[in-house]
């Protein structure tokens, strides 16, 4: 899997108002930014985005994904 697939399997199942995925096509981390997340825990969020990728988590095709899930107010509040 690429870092472009990852992406799209995530921007498909959660509207982003931003997304960076990198990794070496086992190990990933993303920064997700959905108003979806509005009012979740941060366990709410992952599981959300895990949601999206389904059974890929449980195939290993998608080994280990390290997440930094944020609505669009934090990211806003976020250095850059």
């Amino acid at each position: 899997m690429t870092a472009e697939e990852l992406q799209s399997l995530i921007a498909s199942g959660l509207a982003c108002d931003h997304l960076e995925v990198s990794g070496d096509g086992r190990h990933w981390s993303a920064v997700i930014v959905s108003s979806q997340f509005e009012g979740k825990r941060l366990i709410q969020r992952h599981q959300r985005v895990y949601a999206t990728l389904g059974a890929r988590m449980q195939t290993d095709e998608v080994h280990a994904l390290s997440m930094k899930t944020l609505t669009p107010a934090e990211w806003a509040n976020e250095p850059k």
